[in-house]
């Protein structure tokens, strides 16, 4: 079940992107094919799928259009990568195993490529086909998720501000919740507002949005201290060489796998008062705190 969930959200979500973004040869040229060159580098489409299942989930069915609120989030998840690569943050190289953006088509136009797949994300958001209402409060959620207050550039802000620091475990949280949690709530409380779901289930999805997402990151930072580049797709040891704020570094490798286990156990109980409709949640919850890249 959760492969075909992966599976068909990956297809849905690839093919919006091919046909929401600029073709490659419109002009000016360069700008669309830095877009594409991160978009379509590879990745799990995580972001849309749980949009699409927090849909499914609230619908019992995808609603129609529901992936290209998908194809939003994965452009907006897309930007901040290319961002978070350049010299000035991270200075990476590699990403999903091919060279970052800035390193294929030079620091300006990486800068560039990453405002452009934020802005085309906001002109999808603002087509997206429900009810007027919802798409403004998807806009809204997605726009605060990304913003400075609990959001992924505060979040960012404070990751750097941490570096080479022994951050407390408060400060470690807000890290996590903001930098990654955000945007991965948002997805899953987006697709269940596109979905048209109640205050009370938007809430359950959030709560586990919140969990899940901290979960995740905390997953992802034990993956960079334990697997190679060639395994993770991007360059091993960064959180470790630029002295990050991260579970392992402040509590070690076990104690950080239990505590994923525990906020995705919490994550999934949040929903559990939808019955069998949250089974492809919760196994995609247990799958992003299992994955080995």
């Amino acid at each position: 079940m959760l492969n075909e969930t992966l599976e068909e959200g990956r297809r849905l979500a690839d093919a919006a992107l091919e046909r929401l973004l600029p073709p490659a040869t419109d002009y000016p040229s360069i700008i669309h094919r830095a877009m594409r060159h991160s978009v379509f580098a590879g990745g799990k489409r995580l972001r849309p799928i749980l949009a699409m299942e927090g849909a499914r989930l609230i619908a019992g069915a995808l609603p129609e259009g529901v992936e290209e609120l998908g194809a939003a989030l994965e452009m907006l998840h897309t930007y901040s990568l290319i961002h978070d690569d350049l010299p000035a943050l991270d200075n990476d190289d590699l990403r999903r195993g091919q060279p970052t953006c800035h390193k294929a088509f030079g620091e300006a136009m990486a800068i560039l490529a990453g405002d452009a797949l934020q802005t085309r994300a906001y002109e999808v958001l603002a087509r997206l086909r429900c009810p007027a209402e919802r798409r403004v409060r998807i806009i809204e959620e997605i726009a605060r998720s990304t913003g400075t207050i609990e959001g992924m550039i505060g979040g960012q802000v404070m990751d750097l501000e941490a570096e080479h620091t022994r951050a407390d475990a408060a400060t470690l949280e807000y890290i996590h919740r903001s930098k990654t949690a955000a945007l991965i709530t948002a997805s899953a409380v987006s697709g269940g507002i596109y979905a048209g779901g109640t205050e009370a289930e938007i809430e359950k999805l959030r709560q586990f949005g919140r969990a899940v997402g901290v979960a995740f990151q905390i997953a992802d930072d034990v993956l960079d201290v334990t697997q190679s580049s060639e395994q993770l797709g991007k360059t091993a040891g960064k959180d470790v060489a630029s002295e990050k704020a991260t579970y392992p570094a402040l509590f070690g490798i076990e104690k950080s796998l239990r505590k994923a286990d525990e906020l995705v156990d919490s994550g999934c109980a949040a929903l559990d008062s939808f019955g069998p409709r949250a089974e492809a949640l919760k196994a995609l919850a247990q799958f992003l705190v299992e994955r080995k890249k």
